[in-house]
């Protein structure tokens, strides 16, 4: 049996609702609410992968001192998972006392493997295909310059043909990290560069390739990434320059999303007040005018010199910094990491957002703040969706 058989709801299988299995979430824990025996199993199955991704090497009774179940629970849920291969026998631990033997389990990391997607490069779609502990095994990229609409749709749709091709194992889920606003349920909003309005990415996917597809923002999930690989702070904010530019924002060690789903998009705000560059969206001056990507390289391709280059990338790194004080100063955050080109983005532009940074916010208050590179590179956004179809269809992060 595999985890699609395994699920109680077909919920994930049809990458529908984000929105609704956040309710039912809401439901399940609200004061004086009935917790239904599934919901308690379903929870009780997450907290045992969970155990067992973080510690590689557990017994039953180590489970149930983690976990705090009985061990006639964890021994049932136990069977169920070994049952369904998502949980494996490594052997008796080396330790043991004679007569009491414990049989060490650990999650099946290398029996399953993930597709994640990333969207955010101005000329090419990259995806990968690793295993449950976010390893790359296969790469694969389609090149979309200058490809939107339908087109980029087909293009993602490409991508993903080649790398489930290549996928030995059977594939739990697809992560796609899009750029653009992107709701609970996976439809892409609205992607400016990429000119997607209202496009149900999440459903399209789930329902052609028949397997649980999660879509998100990929500022969001280059900011998970982070979290879970890169070892950011719980109060962070990450950000994507690519074709675009976002933000993800974590407060508490929890992903803002905004009212809107729109938390981050600071890409689409005009820096200052002497004009600029026409953006995507309509207005002049935009952050992204400055920063993305495109729009950078440009301009460092015009330069007459170093020193030219230089100021191009201190001007841009001003902007980000100005850009980036009051959302530090009102959210009190301890890191602030840049994810893109290292080639730009390092360097004279991180110095000139620092400075701007230093010059705007309040030693007092802010004087602990870290400015860095991710060290995740190129792989920050598809690490993130690792995470995220991990989270959805197993309960663990």
């Amino acid at each position: 049996m595999t985890p699609q058989d395994a699920r109680t709801t077909d919920e994930a299988q049809r990458g529908t609702s984000g929105r609704a299995a956040h309710a039912t979430r809401a439901a399940a824990v609200r004061p004086g609410a009935r917790v239904r025996p599934e919901h308690a199993r379903r929870h009780n199955r997450a907290l045992v992968l969970q155990a067992l991704y973080r510690a590689e090497g557990l017994s039953r009774a180590d489970l149930a001192r983690e976990v705090g179940l009985t061990r006639v629970t964890i021994s049932d849920l136990v069977a169920d998972l070994i049952g369904e291969h998502l949980v494996i026998e490594l052997g008796l631990r080396p330790d043991s006392r004679p007569g009491k033997p414990a049989t060490l389990l650990d999650i099946n990391r290398k029996g399953f493997v993930i597709v994640g997607l990333d969207l955010s490069n101005n000329a090419v779609f990259r995806g990968v295909v690793t295993d449950l502990d976010g390893t790359v095994i296969e790469r694969g990229e389609v090149d979309v310059a200058g490809v939107v609409g339908d087109a980029a749709t087909s293009a993602v749709y490409t991508l993903l043909d080649d790398l489930l091709s290549r996928a030995a194992s059977p594939v739990i889920g697809i992560g796609v990290g899009s750029p653009g606003i992107v709701d609970l349920e996976g439809t892409v909003v609205s992607a400016p560069n990429l000119e997607w309005h209202q496009v149900p990415l999440q459903q399209l996917i789930a329902e052609r390739y028949q397997l649980p597809a999660q879509v998100a923002n990929d500022a969001n999930m280059a900011a998970i990434g982070e979290r879970t690989f890169g070892g950011a702070d719980a109060d962070m904010m990450l950000i994507r320059v690519g074709r675009g530019l976002g933000a993800g924002i974590v407060v508490g060690g929890q992903l803002i999303y905004g009212s809107g789903f729109a938390s981050g998009e600071i890409g689409h705000v005009v820096v200052g007040t002497d004009g600029g560059d026409e953006c995507a969206c309509g207005k002049r001056g935009c952050l992204e005018t400055w920063l993305a990507t495109p729009r950078l390289e440009a301009r460092l391709a015009g330069a007459e010199n170093d020193a030219e280059r230089e100021d191009i990338l201190r001007a841009a790194g001003e902007r980000l910094g100005i850009s980036l004080g009051p959302v530090v100063g009102a959210l009190n955050l301890s890191e602030v990491v840049l994810a893109g080109p290292h080639s730009v983005l390092g360097g004279a532009l991180l110095e000139g957002t620092a400075e701007t940074l230093r010059s705007r916010t309040m030693a007092e208050l802010h004087g602990h703040l870290t400015l860095r590179m991710t060290t995740l590179g190129r792989d920050i956004v598809v690490l993130g969706a690792v995470v995220m179809v991990l989270t959805g269809q197993l309960g663990v992060s």
